[in-house]
């Protein structure tokens, strides 16, 4: 006896799969013509230049980044924070007894990225940590204002770290991979 779904459910789960993949493929050639790619990016790879607009737009505009670090015996930690641009630093909070924070404060070492995974930036840098008092005038200020959050009125410590830019890649899709470091040694190659 052959079985399907129960009365009132609709087409089996294959025939909606595929309803759904036909669907998904009209939109993307529907894109494509209008020269996008439905991650509203245009078709094609972008140019360097644009890699960069692109990626300060970012830094300048999302909420968030993860950031990545590993204590002395190499354990990564992963966590999503909110973060300040100030145009040449990226500024993170985080408390100092937190895994994040204790790697940030020993080692320096970070990775960070922002975007999707189809607009990628990803950086690699140096942290320096701050107490909240020995923050630079208007730094926590701005990182409030930015993030809607104020680390120094939490009623637990709270350090910044100002992570400088040693190395950054941009890249949306496979034709991008080639030429994706657009920064090297804290310098803009494009």
């Amino acid at each position: 006896m052959a079985r399907g779904p129960p009365a009132g459910v609709g087409p089996e789960p294959a025939t909606r799969v595929l309803r759904l993949a036909a669907d998904a493929g009209a939109l993307r050639a529907r894109l494509a013509c209008a020269g996008m790619t439905d991650n509203d990016q245009p078709a094609g790879p972008r140019s360097r230049v644009e890699r960069k607009r692109n990626a300060l737009r970012l830094l300048e505009n999302e909420p968030d980044l993860w950031a990545a670090t590993a204590d002395a015996a190499g354990v990564p930690t992963l966590m999503p924070l909110t973060y300040l641009w100030d145009g040449g630093a990226v500024w993170l909070s985080t408390r100092p007894t937190n895994p994040t924070g204790a790697n940030l404060a020993a080692s320096g070492a970070v990775r960070l990225c922002l975007g999707t995974t189809r607009d990628v930036v990803h950086i690699e840098g140096t942290a320096t940590a701050f107490t909240a008092d020995a923050l630079p005038d208007g730094v926590g200020d701005a990182f409030a204002a930015k993030g809607g959050w104020d680390p120094r009125k939490d009623p637990d410590r709270y350090d910044f770290y100002r992570v400088a830019l040693d190395q950054l890649r941009a890249w949306g899709t496979v034709p991008e991979l080639k030429g994706r470091l657009l920064m090297k040694d804290g310098r803009w190659l494009v």
